[in-house]
Parts: C-alpha cells; structure tokens; sequence
C-alpha cells in the first residue's frame, strides 16, 4: 500500500487537472457554437458541452478511453482483432520495429563499450563521438535514413529498426561502460595474483559487476526504442503503426485518436520497461545482488 497509495494519488490528480484543462481549452468552441445560435448557455452545459465534442482541442480521459476500448477491446469481440482499424494491429506494427531496433542498438552498445574499456584509442576516439551522436534531433536524422535505405532497395521494417537503434544504443554504451569499470583496483588485482587471463577477468568479473549497471540503461534504451519506431513511421507516410495513426489523426483533426494513440504508446512502453523490470529482480536475485 505504500507504493500504490502515492501512484494512485498522483494519477488522480492528473486527470482532475485533465479534465479542468479540457474544460478550459474546449469552452471557446462551445461559446462560438451558442453564439451561432443566437442561444445563451449556463455554465453547466458548456462544462457539459466540452466533454462530448467530436473534434475538441483537448479530449476528455473517457472519451480517449472510449476509443482505445472501441480499437482494442470491440475489435477482438468482433473477431477483427488485426484490423487496420485496430490499436492492437497498429501497436504490433510498431512493436516489431521497436524489438528489432533494440535488439540492434543493445547488441551494438555492448560491443562499443567492450571496446571502450578495453582499448584507450576508442575510448578517447569513439565515446566523444557516440555523445556528440545524440545531439543530432532524430527528426533531422530519420528522413535521411530513410531516404538513403529506400535508395539502396531497403525499405520496410529494417530503416524503422535502424532509427530505433540509434535512439536506443547510447544509454547501453554508457551504462556497461560504466558497469564495466566499476569493479575496485582491489578487486582487479587480486584477479591478477590468480593469473587470470583478460577473458577470465571480463567473463567473472568485470561482466556480473556490470549487471546492476545494465537493466537501467535497457530500460531506457526501450523507451527510446520505441520512441524511434514511432518518429520512424512518420517521414514515410506510413500506413500501419501508432506513428501513421498519429499522422492520420494530426491529417484529419482527430484528436481523440491522436490521444488514444498516444496513450497506447505509453502504455505500450511501460509493459515493456516492466518485463525488463521483472527480468532484472531475476537475474540481480539469481547473481545475489537482490540487495
């Protein structure tokens, strides 16, 4: 209760804040209605008014709700569950790319920071670099990957994947070279007395030290992954993920599906970051790092 009374707290006030947001942001166009109309109304139908608008400039928590039960849940009770009219669909489309692309930017964050620890060029060469590579908005960079691939005969989910890995590379670089280097002089040279050769000493223990170094920097790496897949699907004019519905949504004014969406992602991310939440309470308890 001490963890769930907090959270349960801050998430009511932030839909109380929504819901007076919305009223707010929505009352000018209820006004203009009436005023059209020749009629007058009561503070009460236009709080009322602002909460069933079709295009607000800000929906409701029930009405996106609404929506993302109307495209998840109503979609699998009539059997169309990967309609294209589907979150589900849409959320699967944008996961593919979000798995591979952290696949990708994990394995490469590995090998970048195995290099960096133990070679002193790429260290004072390839880490300046991998920090100046996050300067660069991914808005900027997407379209030229995207460009460049399709103009090699590459295009679909791979150039996704490739924004996906660049998003999510940097934090795995800097935590295990962190990681990596967090075992004590003590502790090196004591490995040293026993002979032990580099590959001993990376695989017992520079490797397990890294571990608590590790998980955090996937759980970032998945958020930004995601993140990635989605800026991914926009300069392509994608027709399939949470990205081309943002886009048809910002097309058509359709904000209610714009938000549900948005939503989808965030939930989308946090059951991501929970898995690898859960895989990292396993693997610290099974190594005796519970503590």
């Amino acid at each position: 209760m001490k963890n769930v009374v907090p959270v349960l707290t801050v998430v009511a006030a932030l839909i109380v804040i929504w819901y007076a947001s919305a009223v707010a942001l929505n009352a000018p166009w209820a006004y203009d209605k009436a005023k059209r109309a020749d009629v007058e109304i009561t503070f009460g139908e236009m709080v009322a008014d602002t909460m069933r608008q079709k295009k607000p400039k800000l929906p409701v928590p029930h009405q996106v709700g609404a929506e993302i039960w109307k495209t998840t849940g109503g979609m699998v009770a009539k059997g169309r569950a990967f309609s294209k009219r589907s979150l589900i669909y849409h959320s699967w489309i944008t996961l593919s790319a979000t798995l591979l692309g952290f696949a990708m930017g994990t394995g490469l964050g590995i090998a970048l920071s195995v290099g960096i620890v133990y070679n002193r060029t790429m260290d004072m060469s390839v880490m300046p670099w991998v920090i100046a590579s996050q300067t660069i908005p991914i808005l900027a960079i997407a379209p030229m990957i995207i460009v460049v691939l399709n103009a090699i005969g590459i295009s679909g989910l791979l150039p996704k994947a490739v924004i996906s890995m660049y998003l999510s590379f940097f934090p795995v670089v800097v935590g295990m070279v962190k990681g990596l280097r967090s075992p004590d002089h003590m502790m090196v040279d004591q490995m040293k007395t026993w002979h032990a050769t580099g590959g001993q000493e990376f695989w017992k223990l520079r490797l397990p030290s890294s571990m608590p170094f590790l998980f955090p920097s996937l759980k970032v790496a998945m958020a930004a992954s995601l993140v990635g897949a989605i800026v991914g699907e926009l300069p392509t004019g994608a027709v399939a993920g949470l990205g081309a519905r943002l886009l048809a949504g910002s097309y058509y004014g359709q904000t209610i599906q714009i938000w549900s969406a948005l939503i989808t992602a965030a939930a989308l991310a946090a059951a991501l970051v929970g898995i690898i939440g859960i895989l990292q309470k396993v693997v610290l308890k099974r190594m005796g790092m519970a503590s």
